[in-house]
């Protein structure tokens, strides 16, 4: 009996590349596409190509299992990557087991993805908690004890905010005021209020981009100057946009190194790369996805030729010490976490992330 064949190195990213989340998404993408069609123009993996097949889930979990369904079913993918989302990529775990498909880089910093370890979950960005954490840590260290926290109501909003109540603790603070919002159509007017009457000195927002932006649109419409703070999700040019003239001074939690510093070799690969097919530059978004192509990439060609999904999930908890760029990876029976690198930017004048 011939094995199953899996058609070139074929890769499915089920993620929102419409909703509050596209801009980011559509960034993470790019950034992967920058890496894997360097590795395409060289021959490949072992003399095949690596297709990359992206899907909207338009940031809806239950679409997100059907669309991923889809993929292995049908398109007979390798691996499920850079999925966005926590509650998307924890309805996708029941999945994974059932297919026995990996999902490699899923583009959240999910506590429930690290522990206790998914078998068919390799992580390559840090935790959202760990970015949490040191922004509360940061806030308090300049000085600010009003802090208010504005989160949503799913698994994600509650997952960073365990962070941030590590933080809290850390610096003996509570926060100013915690409030949750929808998910969906959220309405941030009543709650602006409350920031601008609370006096708070700095909000931290846990959220979509879409639904970040417009809380700072109210929060400034309510009258209050508040230090704004999110995290990586919305580490994006696309968050900037949306933002519009409210941007400026925004603090984003970052999970890879300055976009724009030479000196670390992953960007300046990335840099390279970018320059080489006519781009711009490189985001922070395109960061994540360059990072996780570069870690899917090792590992189906530690797989070796003709890899199976099975073959692909076994070379990479067996991956000791990759160098990403500066920054080494490791995965075990016992870790699959992958970074745990986790920065501070601002949003400067220009619309540029700046450490």
């Amino acid at each position: 009996m011939s094995s199953p064949a899996w058609a070139q190195l074929r890769i499915g990213m089920p993620s929102g590349f419409t909703g509050s989340v596209a801009a980011g998404v559509k960034e993470n993408a790019e950034g992967a596409r920058l890496y894997l069609n360097a590795v395409n123009a060289r021959g490949g993996v072992h003399g095949e190509r690596i297709e990359l097949i992206t899907v909207d889930d338009q940031f809806d979990p239950k679409t997100t299992v059907e669309v991923a369904t889809r993929l292995i079913n049908e398109q007979k993918v390798l691996a499920l990557f850079l999925n966005r989302g926590t509650p998307h990529a924890q309805a996708l775990l029941p999945l994974l087991t059932e297919a026995r498909v990996p999902l490699v880089g899923p583009s959240t910093g999910a506590m429930v993805l690290h522990e206790p370890v998914h078998p068919w979950v390799f992580n390559v960005r840090a935790t959202y908690q760990r970015e949490a954490a040191r922004a509360i840590e940061h806030l308090a260290r300049i000085g600010m004890a009003r802090i208010a926290v504005l989160q949503t109501d799913d698994t994600f909003g509650a997952d960073a905010y365990a962070g941030a109540a590590r933080g809290f603790a850390q610096a003996k603070l509570e926060p100013a005021l915690l409030a949750k919002f929808p998910r969906e159509k959220p309405d941030f007017t009543p709650l602006a209020r409350q920031v601008a009457a609370l006096q708070a000195q700095a909000v931290l927002i846990i959220a979509s981009a879409g639904n970040t932006a417009e809380a700072v649109k109210a929060i400034r419409a309510a009258g209050s100057l508040a230090q704004v703070v999110t995290l990586s999700n919305n580490a994006s040019d696309g968050f900037v946009k949306l933002l519009g003239p409210h941007a400026r001074g925004v603090i984003v939690t970052q999970v890879f190194p300055n976009e724009r510093s030479m000196t670390s070799p992953l960007i300046r690969e990335a840099m390279d790369l970018a320059k080489a097919q006519n781009l711009p530059g490189v985001s922070p978004a395109m960061m994540e996805g360059f990072a996780a192509a570069k870690v899917l990439v090792e590992g189906l060609r530690r797989a070796g030729p003709k890899p199976s999904p099975e073959g692909l999930r076994d070379a990479l908890e067996a991956t000791r010490g990759f160098n990403l760029g500066g920054l080494s990876i490791s995965y075990s029976p016992t870790s699959h976490t992958g970074l745990d690198f986790a920065d501070l930017s601002i949003i400067d004048g220009s619309g540029k992330f700046r450490r």
